[in-house]
């Protein structure tokens, strides 16, 4: 999306305080100070939109376009952008008096991060040195070094150089430094072993790779197996029959054995079974390689993956085996064989929603239906997947008790005060949610969880949904629901999955687990916006549904990504029968693996297929959007669709919910409050943990 673009969800009333309100209190006679921005206006706003545009092509340009700026917010922002635009152009003296004009601000420190990265290109030392700070990463910590060593500088191991070689993979700036250290004889194979180990654990062949090269010859032999073992497991089990029987031999044929179990379990099975005789592995090397032959056979669903797990020694055993023989006796509906597994788990990972609700669907199974009633009893208290899953069970309402956020105006107040919150405001006003998140988080670092709530809450009142969703992220906070599940107008979720013919409440679910309302989410796959649509993706809904399509980056605009969003799910609901759940398994791994998993299951029951699906991410997603289902639909209507009639039996039909759909109850259980605590009133000052990866 365009930076200055008009963003589809402006605020509506961002900081709109009286003058009076604002003036009450010490901190906020300190923001309405002489020189202290005033609350800016939609004039202002797109003057300051027009200038950043400008101020993104260089120049001085953006200059007479901000007439009137100084005294905005954001007005750094612009000299900022105008001079990273003209790094290639510029000395030193323009840079520094814009670091001397706005120090520690975060543009400030984006200029001189990218100016000492183009000093660096340059090789420009002196002014390099001159503006370093230590802390700005691991490129610029080596430039550093690189600057001290063309000055005639010598470099010390424990001082400059432990805390990079700790690390499994540094940036090629490094590269010339390294050199340095090995000519200096620094780096000595006890060292370069050291890293190799930690590089070979963080699976990075390429860092290993070239570390061998710097051993004596003898050791870069070995050293090349641990890259082999990393990159090609195939090959480096074929060649493993020929290594010597070292520790070291052992170790890379083992990673290689574990790594191949993971692709081609049953061509790693045949390896061992060979290896095991040859090389005299170790008992926990042997223990890692039974776990990892026994849970990818199990993914796999092999006819004696079962047999396998059991089977395991028990100091091979780790809460992943333990799991897999759970959810392989469920794939085989063989219910003694899943109470015997749940029950070989240890009380904690038992004590697991999902495995007290399948306990409970093995009694019930077996015919003790007591037993099951009152398991489904305890877990139905719970709202979540498989809580609403017991309490479809029972026949029971959801157990959903939500709190209400109470206001706190001289909080408020104090927050509203804080130069940086005022910016992070601003910068998403106008469209530039990325540094608003930034800003965000350096005015918030330090803060109490009440302040950071209390941020929150004020985000959420103005449309930045997802500051709420990610500060209302545990405790008794989770049951703040209007916060956690916003449900805007102006992006049309509603209205475009009624156009689309899907379930508004099941769009919901999707999004909000797909971005958790992150309007430029942007994945490592590049799908993008609300609903995270990759662009080809994007593209061929739009010209199936007949809608128009200008570019990837228009999936930055709400409407467009949720109207995409909305007739792609559609589309692959109609591929699966209507079925929201498959359909919801489908938007995360790709409808041709979902088939693929129902060519191989496709005989069981929804709750069991789920479960059995080999893809931890799926099988959680699957979960979370149609538990969040339940909640939107609660949210809409007061009440819910069982979230079992999300879950049609494979091949089977479903149709959307009308008036006549029967619907559950929500329920507060007794001895919960619906009042939330009132947050302390002091000032804020110190800060929890702030969610900025999105």
């Amino acid at each position: 999306m365009d930076a200055c673009a008009q963003p589809p969800r402006l605020f509506r009333r961002l900081l709109a305080v009286t003058a009076g309100w604002l003036l009450a209190g010490t901190l906020v006679a300190q923001a309405a100070a002489p020189g202290t921005p005033t609350q800016p206006d939609e004039a202002q706003r797109a003057a300051f939109r027009q200038a950043y545009a400008a101020a993104q092509q260089g120049g001085d340009g953006w200059r007479q376009l901000a007439a009137g700026l100084q005294n905005y917010p954001l007005y750094p922002y612009l000299e900022a952008a105008a001079l990273t635009h003209d790094l290639r152009q510029l000395n030193r003296a323009p840079v520094q008096e814009y670091l001397q004009t706005y120090p520690d601000m975060i543009p400030a420190n984006d200029l001189r991060r990218d100016f000492l990265l183009e000093l660096a290109r340059r090789q420009d030392w002196n002014d390099f040195l001159a503006l370093y700070r230590p802390g700005l990463g691991d490129a610029l910590s080596c430039d550093a070094l690189q600057a001290r060593l063309s000055q005639g500088g010598k470099l010390d191991f424990d001082k400059d150089l432990a805390a990079l070689w700790s690390k499994p993979n540094l940036p090629d700036a490094c590269d010339d430094v390294l050199q340095a250290a090995r000519k200096q004889g620094l780096l000595t194979p006890a060292r370069l072993w050291a890293r190799i180990d930690r590089a070979t654990e963080a699976g990075k062949g390429g860092t290993v790779a070239q570390l061998a090269g710097w051993l004596p010859a003898s050791d870069a032999v070995v050293a090349e197996r641990y890259a082999q073992a990393l990159r090609d497991p195939a090959s480096a089990v074929a060649s493993a029959s020929a290594w010597p029987d070292t520790a070291r031999s052992r170790q890379a044929a083992a990673l290689a054995l574990q790594r191949l179990a993971r692709r081609q379990s049953a061509a790693a099975d045949n390896a061992w079974q060979q290896l095991q005789h040859r090389l005299a592995f170790t008992p926990a090397q042997r223990d890692g390689i039974l776990q990892s032959l026994a849970v990818f056979h199990a993914t796999d669903f092999d006819e004696t993956s079962l047999e396998r797990l059991i089977a395991l020694p028990a100091s091979a055993q780790n809460d992943s085996t333990r799991e897999w023989r759970v959810r392989v006796a469920l794939a085989q509906q063989d219910w003694h064989a899943v109470i015997a597994a749940i029950a070989a788990m240890p009380a904690s990972q038992q004590n697991d929603a999902e495995w007290r609700y399948f306990r409970a669907r093995a009694q019930g199974q077996l015919g003790h239906a007591a037993e099951a009633k009152r398991l489904y009893a305890t877990l139905a208290g719970e709202p979540g997947y498989f809580g609403f899953l017991a309490a479809d069970r029972l026949g029971s309402g959801y157990a959903i008790c939500p709190l209400t956020l109470a206001e706190n105006p001289q909080r408020e107040q104090a927050l509203l005060a804080m130069p940086g919150l005022r910016r992070a405001f601003e910068l998403y006003a106008v469209g530039l949610p990325r540094l608003a998140r930034r800003e965000w988080a350096l005015a918030l670092d330090g803060a109490d969880p009440e302040t950071l709530q209390q941020a929150a809450a004020l985000a959420w009142r103005e449309g930045w949904y997802d500051r709420s969703v990610f500060a209302f992220n545990s405790g008794r906070a989770l049951r703040y629901y209007e916060q956690r599940f916003p449900l805007p107008t102006e992006d049309g979720v509603e209205q475009q999955s009624k156009q689309a013919g899907i379930d508004p409440a099941w769009a919901y679910g999707i999004l909000r687990v797909e971005s958790a309302w992150v309007t430029d989410a942007r994945s490592g796959a590049d799908a993008r916006g609300l609903m995270q649509l990759l662009p080809d993706t994007a593209a061929q809904v739009a010209r199936r549904s007949g809608l128009g399509w200008s570019g990837g980056d228009s999936l930055y605009d709400p409407a467009v990504n949720v109207s995409l969003g909305t007739r792609y799910l559609a589309q692959l609901a109609e591929r699966f029968n209507g079925s929201p759940w498959l359909a919801s398994a489908a938007y995360n791994a790709g409808p041709v693996k979902v088939e693929q998993w129902l060519d191989a299951h496709g005989s069981l029951p929804p709750d069991l297929f789920v479960a059995s699906m080999p893809y931890k991410e799926t099988r959680e997603y699957v979960a979370r959007v149609l538990a969040f289902s339940v909640i939107y639909d609660w949210r809409m209507h007061g009440d819910a669709l069982p979230l079992s009639s999300r879950m049609p039996a494979i091949g089977t039909s479903y149709s959307l919910p009308d008036v006549h759909t029967s619907r559950l109850g929500v329920t507060c259980p007794a001895g919960e409050t619906s009042v939330a605590p009132v947050a302390p009133t002091s000032s804020a000052s110190s800060a929890g943990d702030v969610d900025v990866a999105h």
